[in-house]
């Protein structure tokens, strides 16, 4: 079930998948760092929340697990089942997640929950369906991030259609740590820095999947990365 105020975001999504595609997000390779903290066992299952066309599931298909995604958006999840045709893929409301208590060994949810208009409900949803021990990563805008806190915030450029919003660190560990979730780690976004090392450096080998340590605070991050578990 989709309320009336998600429809705006559904069909921005919509738009926007079906006239950029993939060009709207990041390539494959970004995603292998949550692969790397996540570890996933063979033959595991695995849940990404607001899957879109599967980039992440195309990430973990070298894991040998079995790969869940959902998504609001109905072009998104007609494009992952062609990318990622052994994945089970539905269209649904992370909201209101179509699945049973304990089911996933781990979960992601990838640049989206700052889009999700309540949040705590998402987030309560991938608890219960996560089972005990499951390891779970997000990645999520900090509020802090010049570009955010100086431009696209104060100058009205974000995108409302789509429901862009975001954080600091303090608001989103605390966000966490109230739905339940025990927070292992938390590291700066790491992709940034490979489209600086490829433009600048483009001779040099990279490993996109490698975790990272960076001279700079933090907080500062473009986006944050969390390592979390359900105890």
């Amino acid at each position: 079930m989709i309320a009336d105020s998600q429809l705006e975001v559904k069909n921005w999504f919509d738009q926007t998948y079906s006239k950029k595609g993939f060009k709207y997000l990041r390539p494959v390779s970004a995603y292998h760092i949550f692969a790397t903290l996540l570890k996933p066992k063979p033959g595991s299952k695995h849940l990404d929340v607001a899957c879109g066309p599967g980039l992440m599931l195309k990430a973990l298909e070298k894991y040998d697990v079995q790969t869940y995604g959902i998504d609001l958006s109905t072009e998104a999840i007609k494009q992952c089942k062609s990318f990622c045709p052994n994945a089970l893929v539905q269209e649904g409301n992370a909201e209101n997640l179509p699945f049973n208590d304990d089911t996933f060994d781990s979960i992601t949810c990838i640049g989206s929950l700052e889009r999700m208009l309540h949040r705590e409900k998402a987030l309560a949803e991938q608890f219960r369906v996560a089972k005990s021990g499951a390891k779970v990563c997000f990645m999520v805008r900090n509020a802090e991030n010049f570009t955010w806190k100086y431009l696209l915030k104060p100058m009205n450029l974000y995108n409302k259609k789509g429901h862009q919003d975001a954080l600091n660190l303090e608001n989103w560990s605390a966000l966490f740590l109230k739905t339940g979730f025990q927070i292992e780690s938390v590291y700066p976004d790491h992709w940034p820095y490979y489209k600086f090392i490829k433009a600048f450096f483009p001779w040099a080998k990279i490993d996109p999947g490698k975790i990272r340590k960076f001279p700079f605070n933090l907080n500062l991050a473009y986006e944050f990365i969390f390592y979390l578990r359900k105890p």
